[in-house]
């Protein structure tokens, strides 16, 4: 895997399969959405979807009156896909096409959402950098919900090694600069009748860092 090319393996995905027929497809992003609610996220808050694509997360938010937005996506075909469906409402959300694993943010952050992208980080050197960003680029007391496949679901997605995560481990991962607000397990059902399982985290950032 040394010369995988993660950027055009995403790129192709988005060029040649429909929003319905990806496994992570969620025609209503519940558990996404509970945190925003739970964590009584104001409606000005700076927002970021780590891996966002084309998924729907964007769309609820406008919806809800989130008024200052980002969307970062390896693939810029999923943006656009993403752009072309909000039509003129795209231009109320901010669009980074950049790889997770080395992003290098502009802005701080309130809340920091990554539902799928972080599990796709298999290196070590990958991961660090990952979270380093992380703890730089949210503000304290700022909230991050990180979403993965759990230790009891699929070890590969889309054809590519990812890393699973428990609650322990997810934990343990982020306990130098966040402390736990709440663990959960779902239960996501693919287009495909397959079942995967996810283990989702919120953590609030520590005002000593």
């Amino acid at each position: 895997m040394e010369n995988f090319d993660r950027k055009k393996h995403w790129e192709t995905i988005y060029q040649t399969t429909e929003l319905k027929d990806v496994s992570w497809f969620q025609p209503s992003p519940e558990t996404s959405l509970n945190f925003f609610n739970e964590n009584n996220v104001p409606l000005t808050a700076k927002i970021i979807d780590i891996g966002g694509g084309d998924s729907f997360l964007v769309d609820y938010l406008l919806d809800l009156g989130y008024q200052d937005i980002t969307v970062l996506d390896i693939s810029k075909n999923a943006l656009e896909r993403a752009k072309l469906r909000l039509g003129i409402r795209a231009n109320r959300v901010k669009w980074i096409v950049a790889d997770a694993a080395n992003f290098n943010p502009s802005e701080l952050y309130d809340f920091w959402h990554d539902r799928a992208a972080f599990h796709f980080l298999t290196n070590e050197q990958e991961i660090t950098t990952y979270l380093e960003t992380v703890q730089k680029s949210i503000k304290p007391n700022g909230i991050l919900v990180v979403g993965t496949f759990s230790e009891q679901g699929p070890n590969k997605c889309s054809g590519i090694d990812i890393k699973q995560y428990s609650e322990v481990s997810m934990t343990e991962r982020l306990k130098a600069y966040f402390e736990k607000i709440k663990c959960i397990t779902v239960d996501h059902k693919t287009p495909f009748d397959t079942i995967q399982n996810f283990v989702f985290c919120s953590f609030r950032k520590t005002q000593s860092t």
